[in-house]
């Protein structure tokens, strides 16, 4: 029972830094926008990448000290 709670204090950092990567970074390059009239479609796919990268990382990190 005491893993719950480091496991959501690990998730909490996790989303914490996924949310202020997203406020400094904002849109990369590559991420796909088209807009047509009063409509706008917007894909993140650069992104999605990239905080992919990052937690397979971090969770690859973490599962080291199980």
């Amino acid at each position: 029972m005491t893993e719950f709670p480091k496991l959501l204090m690990v998730l909490g950092g996790i989303l914490l830094f996924i949310g202020l990567f997203m406020q400094v970074v904002g849109r990369l390059p590559g991420d796909i926008v088209v807009k047509k009239g009063n409509f706008t479609f917007f894909f993140p796919i650069v992104t999605c990448i990239v905080i992919s990268l990052l937690l397979t990382l971090i969770f690859s990190f973490l599962g080291r000290f199980k």
